[in-house]
Parts: structure tokens; sequence; C-alpha cells
């Protein structure tokens, strides 16, 4: 069987004795979004870490385009929760630090065009010379895109890079990554406890049950097509039932699950849905729409 892009075989986790999560299975194709959705403690983040070979699995293995994942790699870039900016730097040399890395055969003159390149890309042209203390908390966060971008990565990580911000910042940097890199234009793989940001962004929503040793339970196949405006999504046909889908998991069957571990259950046999499209499932869930 050929393996997807990215794939994660049976990975685990433990702190001393006592599993976060266990027997992980998942896979990420070429140009896939995919988003991983739980509460807090499911160990969301350690898998992030994981996959950008920041942390090492108690168990399993993680391999990415034929190669095995082993430590980090600039082929996988990562946007964190907080902007991460080295503070005594400007916008333009926190890119270019990262690019000095990426491309170290490459001109002073190359590496400054690159990264303007990419301040302009997320519609910071004119802040290139600010340094984080000069810049809003969104403004921090397109810089860290920019930063990411600039490398041209293989696979986009993110771990809810738009939390810390207010309701109108996220939805315009939700918007400007749509823009970016969804629609197969980039592989990424990001985490958020935003069901709606899930929705916009992601080809398939990975749900993870209540920790410690956490499972993951479905994967569910956004079926909305794409380009998704964040202004009409809810207009969209199928967009309740997959939204009231995830809402339920995480409500309910999340801690249900945790507590009713299947005795056949495997990592390899995670059910994979499309709540969007009409099935008996979801016949009750559509009733929830307003």
């Amino acid at each position: 069987m050929t393996r997807p892009y990215l794939s994660i075989e049976g990975i685990s986790r433990l702190y001393g004795t006592r599993p976060v999560f266990r027997d992980l299975w998942f896979g990420v194709e070429r140009g896939e979004f995919c988003c991983l959705i739980g509460h807090s403690g499911c160990g969301k983040t350690t898998i992030l870490n994981i996959l950008a070979g920041l942390e090492a699995p108690d168990g399993g293995a993680l391999v990415m385009d034929g190669h095995e994942i082993a430590g980090p790699s600039l082929d996988r870039a990562v946007i964190f929760q907080s902007h991460a900016l080295y503070p005594w730097l400007t916008a333009l040399e926190n890119v270019a630090f990262a690019l000095r890395s990426r491309h170290p055969a490459w001109s002073r003159a190359q590496i400054l065009a690159r990264a303007h390149q990419a301040l302009e890309l997320v519609g910071l042209k004119d802040a290139a010379h600010q340094k984080p203390s000069e810049l809003s908390g969104g403004m921090k966060q397109r810089v860290g895109i920019a930063r990411a971008l600039s490398l041209e990565p293989a696979m986009l990580l993110m771990d809810e890079p738009f939390s810390a911000l207010d309701a109108l910042t996220r939805g315009a940097l939700q918007d400007e990554v749509v823009g970016l890199v969804g629609g197969g234009r980039q592989t990424a793989f990001m985490i958020t406890h935003d069901v709606d940001e899930a929705i916009l962004l992601a080809d398939r929503i990975l749900l993870m049950t209540n920790g410690p040793d956490a499972r993951l339970a479905e994967i569910v196949v956004n079926t909305l097509p794409r380009p998704r405006d964040r202004a009409s999504l809810h207009r969209q046909p199928g967009y309740y039932p997959l939204r009231n889908h995830i809402v339920d998991f995480l409500v309910t069957r999340s801690r249900v699950l945790a507590e009713t571990r299947p005795a056949d259950w495997t990592g390899r046999n995670v059910p994979e849905i499309s709540p969007a499209t009409p099935h008996a499932d979801n016949k009750s869930l559509e009733s929830l729409a307003p």
C-alpha cells in the first residue's frame, strides 16, 4: 500500500507510565490542509512538536516523503501560538535570519529581496524596518507567517497561531492563510480550538478524545467546496451538519469515547466520515441547524 505524503504510524507519548495518547495513525496527502481538534490535555501540541521533530515519540514512527522524521528540518516550518520573533531584530531581519539558514550560499541582496517579498505577501511591506515592540499582535503573527512561508517549506505546521488575537484580527489572518496556503498550494497541519476556523481552512479535521490516554476518534472530511469565504461560509449547504457534528463531538462524544474504549479498538481503523454529505448518522444533527 502506498504511503501518504506524511505518514504517522502508531505513535505514542507517555508522561511517566501514563499515556498522553497512544497508537496514533493518520496520513496527510501532499497539498492537503489538515486540522486537529481536541480538548486541552489530549496531546495536540505534543503531536505537532513530534511532527516538527522537536520531540520524539515514545513509540511508532513518522515518515515524510519516504524519509523518517528524526529531528527538526527546514522542510517543516512552524508557526507558534506566540510570534516567537527576535525582539532586537526588525521584521525584515527576522525573516532574513531564517532565510540565511535555508540558503547559506545566497548573497545579502538575495536574502533581503526574498525577505521583502515575503513581508509584502502578508501586507507588511511598509513595516519591514519596525521591531516587534512597534508592531501589533496581528502584525507580529504576520511576520511569523512571512518567515515560515519564505522558507518554502514542504510542510507548514501551525500551533493555534491566531488564538491570542482579537476576533477581527483573527478573521483577517484566517482569510490571508486561505489565500496563501489553501486550495492545495501548501501541505499544512494545524492545531485549533476554533471549529469555524477548521471548517474554513481544512480538507480533513481530526478529532481527538479527551486525555489522558487520548486517541484519534474519527476523521471528518470537509466536502464544502473551495474557495471558501468566511463571511458566507454558513450559507453553504452542509455547513450546519458539519459544524454540529464537530461541536457534538467536543461537547459530548469526546468524553464518552474516552471513557468507553472498544475492546477491539486499534488506531488503524479510525472512521472517516463526511457530515456535510447527508447520511443516516447526521440526520438528527441537521435538525439542530438554525
